[in-house]
């Protein structure tokens, strides 16, 4: 059985997956690594401390375009199986290495389990959505994190024997790697629930100058009202560079964090401001207020059920102030 992580946010989730296989003795998982985050800080450094072993294969595939990356990683794949053929590829996410893996498999007759299956936002152009539509398309196996996304899946017309809710993956991660986290030392002259916490990384947030600017205005707003340590994406981090855009004053910037050392951070914050998906679910899970800088989210549940809410750049300010008031 291949489990096919291409970056960073495929690892928690694949994780949980490994532990429960590897208890299994008629199960032997292969980690397959296709290198769409390749270095230390964005991929190596988490495995360790997610109790992952080294990926048997690294295929290297890494930079370039949508179209090009996700071709040259079906290329890559299709020659490793043809070779070395899996009876089931596991594919998490949305990513476009998690595509290519689905499509490549299948082409070949394998099948496929999609971990994370039936997750929708409300953008059809956002890049991850259209992965994550077009991996349900064509997995065999459609493993939904929650029952209602199942049941979205089920309304789409798949079939209920492929369908099955089996819990959130990124939860079994998170709490086998809580207490850890819990005893970290925070950065020096930062004290527990006395900071905010910052993630940014979507296309649609910093790939342009003016979304990115007026982010960070309102990055600026909250920092006024309490320091906010940012842990900056190398993406993030180029295009500030191209753009000549400096982070506001109150913004610490921190070099990409481990697993670990990121939950260290996230469990002691007073809020966190994040355009990640998996973030606003961690962050729902400790129950630490979400300001979700987007649109739209495909995890519902955070919202519904969570401490997380929908916010825009220009009521990021606005939004702090009514975290820090208790609402």
């Amino acid at each position: 059985m291949h489990l096919v992580a291409a970056a960073r946010p495929n690892l928690p989730k694949l994780a949980a997956l490994w532990h429960a296989l590897v208890a299994a003795p008629r199960f032997r998982p292969v980690l397959v690594h296709t290198g769409q985050h390749h270095d230390s800080a964005m991929f190596d450094g988490h495995l360790a401390e997610l109790g992952l072993p080294k990926p048997e294969v690294a295929l290297g595939i890494a930079g370039g375009g949508h179209a090009a990356l996700t071709g040259r990683t079906m290329m890559a794949l299709a020659d490793l199986w043809t070779v070395r053929r899996p009876a089931l590829v596991v594919v998490a996410g949305d990513v476009d290495g998690t595509l290519a893996a689905a499509l490549a498999a299948r082409k070949l007759g394998i099948p496929v389990a999609h971990l994370e299956a039936g997750l929708r936002g409300g953008d059809p152009d956002m890049p991850e959505e259209i992965n994550r539509r077009a991996i349900d398309a064509i997995a065999t196996l459609l493993w939904a994190p929650d029952d209602a996304s199942a049941a979205l899946l089920l309304r789409q017309g798949h079939a209920r024997s492929a369908v099955r809710a089996v819990g959130n993956a990124m939860a079994d991660s998170l709490y086998r790697a809580l207490p850890a986290a819990q005893a970290r030392a925070l950065p020096e002259g930062v004290a527990a629930r006395a900071y905010g916490l910052v993630t940014l990384h979507r296309a649609g947030n910093v790939d342009g100058a003016d979304s990115l600017a007026a982010l960070l205005r309102g990055l600026g707003e909250a920092a006024a009202l309490l320091p906010m340590l940012w842990p900056l994406h190398p993406r993030t981090r180029a295009r500030m560079e191209a753009f000549g855009l400096a982070p506001p004053s109150g913004v610490r910037l921190l070099p990409p964090l481990s697993h670990g050392e990121f939950l260290g951070l996230l469990c002691h914050a007073a809020l966190v401001a994040t355009d990640s998906g998996g973030v606003s679910e961690e962050a729902t899970m400790l129950d630490i207020p979400c300001l979700t800088l987007r649109a739209e989210t495909e995890r519902p549940l955070t919202l519904t059920q969570g401490s997380a809410r929908l916010v825009a750049a220009g009521g990021i300010g606005a939004a702090a102030a009514a975290v820090l008031r208790g609402d």
